[in-house]
């Protein structure tokens, strides 16, 4: 009893210095302060969380669909203990170097589709498409195109939240704030796939990538920024031959590919990359989250020979660069995470789990007939909540529906995630060594969540 008491002291504590001391990204600043953080993390292991409460919550998210080899392991702790016990940290500016970099730089091209042989590294995801739109700019200029700078991104994309990469994200809060844009970014409509092919009949050809390439000039645009499956936007995944598609409009008119792999990459979606699910090679790759399974953050942009060779041929100091770029302690832990993912066949494992969480939605969505578009690639999947799926009839706004189901499993140990404009989608990405009791257990939470919710609207 002593114990419980301390740690619930303990959790009052922290709570009262959170909120006079810390302001949380993507958070109501109010209602924190009303309430207090919701959850105080203390430890974790393989799929779950403890709370400095001693409760224990089953991490259906990977936090921020990043900690792919689940909380705990021992071995990437190893690694970095190693590593900052040799050379915590070194600069990578005035091409200073060290070997963990140099040794994930060449593990990276291995991996990486086609002829993405070099890296930039970053901090993580946000840094990483700012880095990707500065370069394709950077590229056309060394290439006697200095006009080519404008970015296509698509509707319901996210990118990050530095200015460059929140101007590409497709989801308008992110603009209205701070008013933080940069010029040159265009919007176009995600998965258009007959415009996309060349049906001009299509009644949204316009706003299609083919149709904004025609509006703006294929002159003018340095690249498309594309996730292979929109993660923050709804875990939209694209239609078949949408993205094969898209590569083609690149080719055609003489545009950069910009795959945005911060979610999809090292195994998420059942390949080591998103894109490999549809076998095309970007010319640009932006990475982070898995790469080190959120044990550290580190990020990155992979690009193609013939851009590395065009910036290599600039003989003057490049103006651009992190203080943690090429960080030894992360890419030492990144070198130990991909090892892990390729000994432990981990994306095997991902696509029998796959199959477990199809099995749980589609059991969802038989027993509930509030449950709709259920989609799942790899361990990415969500869910919809409709009042009526039948006639598209959208729940009322003031009832966020995600939010209720979202914050029932909450209550019931299970941590997932509430998007869509009309808070409609329920997300879902657990780590990827999740095993098949604990997807069941999963499905079970969600069931009673939405039945609980459901009783709220009888």
């Amino acid at each position: 009893m002593t114990t419980k008491i301390t740690q619930q002291s303990k959790t009052v504590e922290l709570a009262k210095l959170d909120k006079k001391h810390l302001l949380h990204p993507a958070t109501n600043p109010k209602a924190l302060i009303d309430n207090g953080p919701p959850i105080i993390f203390a430890k974790g292991k393989g799929v779950t969380v403890t709370s400095t409460d001693d409760v224990e919550y089953i991490d259906g998210m990977s936090m921020l669909w990043n900690v792919n080899l689940g909380h705990g392991n021992q071995e990437l702790a190893d690694a970095g203990n190693s590593q900052l016990s040799t050379l915590a940290y070194a600069s990578s500016f005035k091409g200073f170097s060290n070997e963990p970099s140099i040794l994930l730089a060449e593990k990276l091209a291995e991996l990486a589709p086609g002829d993405l042989n070099s890296v930039f590294y970053t901090s993580g995801g946000s840094e990483s498409n700012d880095t990707a739109i500065k370069l394709a700019r950077f590229y056309w200029e060394l290439k006697g195109k200095s006009e080519k700078r404008k970015i296509i991104a698509l509707t319901n994309a996210y990118h990050g939240v530095t200015i460059g990469a929140q101007t590409a994200t497709g989801l308008a809060a992110y603009h209205k704030f701070a008013s933080s844009n940069i010029d040159g970014v265009v919007r176009a409509t995600a998965h258009l796939l007959n415009s996309e092919l060349g049906d001009k009949s299509d009644p949204n050809y316009a706003d299609s990538i083919r149709g904004t390439i025609e509006r703006e000039g294929a002159e003018t645009i340095a690249g498309i920024i594309i996730e292979p499956v929109q993660g923050a936007g709804g875990v939209n995944i694209p239609p078949e031959g949408y993205l094969e598609a898209v590569r083609k409009i690149c080719d055609e008119h003489n545009i950069l590919f910009m795959a945005d792999e911060v979610i999809c990459g090292f195994g998420r979606t059942g390949k080591m990359f998103g894109v490999n699910n549809w076998n095309v090679v970007p010319d640009m790759m932006s990475i982070a989250k898995g790469i080190t399974s959120g044990y550290s953050q580190l990020g990155g942009v992979m690009m193609n020979d013939e851009i590395r060779e065009t910036i290599a041929n600039f003989d003057a100091v490049i103006p651009h660069g992190f203080t943690y770029s090429g960080h030894p302690t992360a890419c030492a832990i990144g070198l130990k995470n991909i090892e892990i993912l390729e000994r432990d066949n981990i994306i095997d494992h991902v696509n029998e789990m796959e199959k477990e969480l199809k099995k749980g939605l589609d059991y969802l969505a038989e027993k509930h007939i509030i449950v709709t578009n259920c989609r799942v690639i790899g361990l990415l999947a969500a869910f919809e909540l409709y009042e009526d799926p039948t006639s598209g009839k959208l729940f009322d706004p003031t009832v966020f529906p995600a939010n209720a189901v979202v914050d029932a499993c909450f209550e019931r140990q299970l941590i997932l995630r509430a998007l869509g404009a009309n808070n409609q989608i329920v997300a879902i990405a657990p780590p990827l060594i999740i095993n098949k009791e604990e997807i069941e257990k999963m499905i079970q939470i969600i069931d009673d969540s939405i039945t609980a919710f459901k009783n709220t609207r009888n």
